[in-house]
């Protein structure tokens, strides 16, 4: 059976009731989308958080002393709503239906007293102040587009657009008629419900416990894994990414002051419309230090620490890296789905009973070009598309290492059919589809490619921040961290991964396309014609 931290959740009904929760984590769902991910992960680094046994705090990450005494207790965490911010800026764009009539008052009265609080120095109209602020904050829109306006996400550029999950209840507002604002606030958890995970699914809360999880190993442990893997961690130039300690601290910081990017105005304007205007909202459904709401964030597998930590890495090197906001924000969402896809891949290598491929991390998946005209290397990708899926429905079924599943052989088949749609393989298979990494969208012969955004993140990832490394290790590093590979050499290890276990043989100008990709995109500098360098930025490569 999997150990969980950060408690044992083997007595959890969640887990006892999904092989993939079991295996993966509380929880990785199909429904949440990149930018969710990344909302319920800053969520957590920016709310008060508490441990049991170990008190409470309010930094991005628990100290040392706490993590090194973290023993079998959960974490849980205090989100701030935000109704009044999401009702002034969404409602207009939320689904007509659930536009209740205590919501659409309740927003009139705030357009009325924004506008009783608006002082204008010029020649200009309060009305017009607002409709640019509506689609000022409109603009900000991260995920939700057509849900109820209270289940709709912001981008999270700035700490003042964080926010919990509240869901609409239409049902229980047409059993009892609620006729004022008020008589949501009386009871709000009734009406706006907090612990259905529907929108935000846990899966942010699982890449944080994978950090906090990784950040708790010893630096020895680290080090002997580092080198027998060959994820090559930067150690050079005042860096340890080896040290556990090190790379703690150095999160703490940036983590820290990175919801405080964007420009100072927006949140503030965004803390004025929540709770600035009328506070009684703020005040019902937030957090409060004299009443906070906690949620308890649930668990990941005790062998992620490994992903984990180098998820802590790229997130750090992200942190650090000379993007504007919004770059960084969209980056940072990418990273987040590609750290789901990874814990999915390399938690069923080390539990599909028929893998036998020594290599880590225990996958070969064959990048083919967007444009791939060769039928050998469509071939490979695709069976590798297929192979990766059938690695993470194996893994979920292997009783051997003490995955839990029913006797009875009708409640079996329901319980697996439902992992395998949601929380699985399709799970994969679907937010590689979102990321642009499997294609097509629809219909047959999925393939693994690259695009910019993609090839971006792997390069500010892997490459030192001002650096560059040979365009060799630059794959090495992407085969060992994330499992993909693109030459012959690679693909050809892909082909001994496949179930037939068959090397392919390519020419060597298998990834010639990844160069041209590179290139284009200003990462790459051509010191000669067998030898070409990758560099972390793209004035670095200019002539």
């Amino acid at each position: 059976m999997s150990e969980t931290f950060p408690y044992q959740a083997n007595g959890e009904r969640a887990y006892r009731n999904n092989p993939a929760i079991q295996l993966f984590g509380n929880r990785l769902f199909t429904d949440q989308t990149p930018v969710e991910f990344l909302v319920e992960f800053l969520l957590l680094t920016t709310s008060p958080k508490r441990i049991e046994g170990n008190g409470s705090f309010d930094d991005p990450l628990p100290s040392e002393d706490i993590l090194q005494d973290w023993s079998n207790s959960k974490l849980e965490y205090a989100p701030k709503s935000r109704l009044n911010l999401k009702l002034f800026s969404f409602l207009g764009s939320s689904r007509l239906e659930s536009r209740h009539k205590t919501h659409r008052e309740h927003r009139f009265d705030l357009l009325n007293i924004l506008k009783s609080k608006t002082a204008l120095t010029g020649i200009g109209n309060k009305d017009d102040v607002v409709r640019t602020l509506e689609n000022l904050f409109l603009g900000f829109q991260g995920a939700g587009s057509g849900r109820t306006w209270c289940a709709q996400n912001f981008l999270p550029v700035c700490e003042g657009f964080l926010a919990g999950e509240r869901i609409w209840k239409e049902t229980r507002a047409r059993t009892t008629q609620p006729k004022e604002w008020e008589d949501l606030l009386n009871n709000p958890s009734y009406f706006f419900e907090t612990g259905q995970r529907v929108i935000l699914a846990r899966g942010g809360e699982v890449l944080y416990l994978q950090i906090c999880n990784a950040l708790r190993q010893d630096k020895e442990i680290i080090r002997q894994w580092a080198e027998e893997s060959g994820v090559m961690l930067d150690s050079t130039n005042n860096n340890d990414e080896q040290d556990p300690a090190w790379l703690h601290a150095e999160l703490m910081r940036e983590l820290g002051s990175l919801m405080h990017k964007c420009p100072k105005a927006i949140t503030e304007l965004a803390e004025f419309i929540d709770s600035g205007i009328e506070p009684e909202t703020a005040e019902k459904t937030d957090f409060r230090s004299d009443s906070p709401r906690y949620v308890s964030a649930g668990w990941c597998p005790v062998e992620s620490w490994q992903e984990g930590y180098l998820f802590a890495v790229e997130l750090l090197r992200l942190c650090k890296s000379n993007l504007d906001v919004i770059d960084r924000i969209y980056l940072l969402e990418t990273a987040c789905a590609m750290q789901v896809l990874r814990s999915l891949a390399f938690q069923s290598a080390r539990y599909t009973p028929t893998n036998h491929f020594a290599a880590w991390p225990g996958y070969r998946l064959a990048v083919s070009a967007p444009e791939e005209n060769r039928p050998i290397v469509k071939r490979v990708s695709q069976q590798t598309v297929k192979m990766i899926e059938k690695q993470i429905f194996q893994a979920i079924r292997n009783e051997d290492r003490g995955i839990a599943l029913p006797d009875n052989e009708k409640e079996r088949n329901k319980v697996l059919k439902e992992a395998d749609n949601r929380y699985a393989g399709k799970l994969f298979i679907k937010l590689a589809k979102r990321l642009g990494l499997v294609i097509p969208r629809r219909g047959a012969g999925a393939r693994f490619v690259l695009n910019e955004q993609l090839l971006r993140l792997l390069v500010l990832t892997v490459v030192p921040k001002g650096g560059r490394i040979t365009y060799g290790r630059f794959k090495e590093i992407v085969e060992r961290r994330f499992g993909l590979v693109f030459d012959a050499d690679g693909i050809g290890q892909a082909g001994e991964w496949l179930a037939d276990g068959n090397r392919v043989y390519l020419p060597n100008d298998t990834d010639n396309w990844l160069q041209e990709m590179l290139e284009a995109a200003g990462f790459l500098l051509r010191l000669s014609d067998s030898c070409a360098m990758v560099v972390e930025d793209p004035a670095a490569a200019c002539p």
